[in-house]
């Protein structure tokens, strides 16, 4: 008896099957176009020199957290607009 035959008879639970097309994540999709804003590129372009700046020097204590935060919060929100919408 397989796990799955176990789980339908016995159990009750439901078992899910993929279809055959393969599945795109929104959220994958969204973070493409949300990365393509103006403000959003500016924070991405602000964590870059940054991590640039501390890639440049042997020894120091900056590190780019604080770009970075900023960056992937403002992509967050903005995917958050309409990633819910698109699931199913």
């Amino acid at each position: 008896m397989t796990l799955r035959s176990f789980l339908k008879d016995f159990v009750g639970l439901p078992v899910v099957k993929a279809d055959d097309e393969e599945l795109v994540d929104p959220k994958v999709t969204l973070r493409e176009q949300c990365n393509n804003k103006a403000h959003i590129g500016a924070l991405y372009n602000k964590y870059q020199e940054c991590n640039d700046r501390v890639n440049s020097r042997s020894k120091t204590l900056e590190n780019c957290m604080e770009e970075l935060m900023d960056y992937v919060s403002e992509l967050d929100h903005c995917v958050a607009h309409t990633l819910f919408s698109k699931l199913k």
